[in-house]
């Protein structure tokens, strides 16, 4: 068997999944490789900012969580309450991958419920050709990456990256508190470059830890994680504990038991491009390109990629359709490379020191007793904020009248 397509998109993901819809809608003839075994969540936190949002309303219709209310702790444990002006979501990347999906294949574009590796893609005359494991093979003239930060046909088409450009993020998933509500978390690390995440989710609690994958040091973020939860969990039940919790009490242990008998771990890489490697890093090619992760599309301060996986998306989906892909390149740096850019200048400023104190910890304490300082952080949290005038912006609301 040998099918014929315009375009062939490997990775099922948001990025994959809104182009080959943008495309089908287009009048393109696209085939949509889904190589995730059925129900395998990726390890993600699953939020979505209310940027996204914004530019894309359709989004709230995927089953998930709106949040309108966030507290935000500083390495030394001050809590910080917000309350949004611009609600963000949280998803099950099961529910929220499956809808964008099924959009695409009532759309028209062709789902294949397949894994394909780089060794199966070879160049040919007239552009593509891919063959799955059963010998099935798929022609194209323009082959299309988004299969995540791991992504095999990336390495292959743009070159690897460096350990200094990925991050690192896991965590656990689990059961949401019996008997009192579960707000949702954000807490920067003490002593690392990273923070830490309580998303709730319908049915359980997304748990995690993004750091740097020069900085990770797998059994002392691990140890941290857990103080972390259990923190969480404590204070929930009206325990009197900090966020970074001390777990050799009595009320700690029988916490951490029960987590550890029903918390499910996962781990992923993801990417966080340092400064310099955007200038020689390319998204594309002759007859391909790369969108989302699997191009470095994430914010290397947060981690945060939906965004950019669907704007990437869109805009690779209207240069095709303009019969200009080549323009491709041009579109995305002039749209959001600067601003990646920019944050990967600011990363180790962000978590670095301000005023003789962690930047993460001035913030936080200045917000709480600032109202112009708390809307900034509102504002970074619904992704409106940028990192280049984000210091310069604190400063002037600190010297000026409240």
């Amino acid at each position: 068997m040998n099918e014929e397509f315009d375009v062939l998109i490997v990775g099922a993901g948001p990025a994959g999944s809104f182009a080959a819809e943008r495309l089908a809608l287009g009048g393109a003839r696209v085939a949509l490789f889904d190589g995730r075994p059925e129900g395998e969540p990726k390890a993600c936190g699953g939020g979505v900012t209310a940027k996204a949002l914004k530019a894309w309303p359709h989004l709230l219709d995927a089953v998930g969580r709106t949040v309108r209310e966030l507290e935000l702790y500083s390495p030394s444990g001050q809590r910080l309450h917000l309350k949004l002006d611009e609600p963000f979501a949280i998803y099950s990347r099961i529910a929220f991958d499956s809808y964008l999906r099924d959009r695409a294949q009532a759309a028209g574009a062709e789902v294949v419920s397949q894994k394909i590796s780089a060794r199966a893609i070879s160049r040919t005359a007239n552009g593509w050709s891919v063959q799955d494991a059963s010998g099935a093979t798929w022609s194209t003239k323009f082959l299309v990456a988004a299969d995540g930060a791991n992504s095999g046909i990336a390495k292959k088409l743009a070159g690897p990256l460096a350990a200094a450009d990925m991050e690192v993020a896991f965590g656990y998933r689990a059961p949401l508190p019996e008997k009192a509500e579960a707000p949702t978390v954000v807490a920067f690390l003490p002593r690392w470059v990273g923070y830490a995440w309580a998303f709730p989710r319908l049915d359980h609690i997304s748990f995690g830890i993004a750091t740097t994958q020069e900085d990770f040091d797998h059994k002392a973020l691990d140890e941290l994680m857990w103080q972390f939860m259990v923190g969480y969990y404590q204070q929930r039940e009206n325990i009197k504990a900090k966020m970074w919790s001390n777990v050799d009490t009595d009320a700690a242990r029988a916490i951490e038991k029960n987590l550890r008998a029903t918390a499910e771990r996962y781990a992923a890489r993801i990417p966080g491009l340092a400064d310099k490697t955007w200038d020689k890093r390319r998204a594309s090619g002759e007859n391909w390109a790369l969108l989302g992760d699997a191009a470095g599309f994430a914010d290397p301060v947060t981690g945060e990629g939906i965004y950019y996986a669907l704007r990437s998306a869109e805009l690779f989906a209207a240069a095709f359709l303009e019969e200009r892909p080549e323009e491709y390149e041009a579109r995305w740096r002039k749209d959001f490379g600067g601003e990646l850019r920019r944050a990967s200048q600011m990363r180790r400023r962000f978590y670095g020191n301000f005023w003789g104190a962690p930047f993460t910890e001035r913030m936080i304490e200045f917000a709480r007793g600032h109202r112009g300082i708390k809307k900034v952080l509102g504002d970074l949290v619904a992704g409106e904020q940028g990192y280049v005038d984000l210091k310069r912006k604190l400063a002037r609301k600190v010297l000026r009248p409240i």
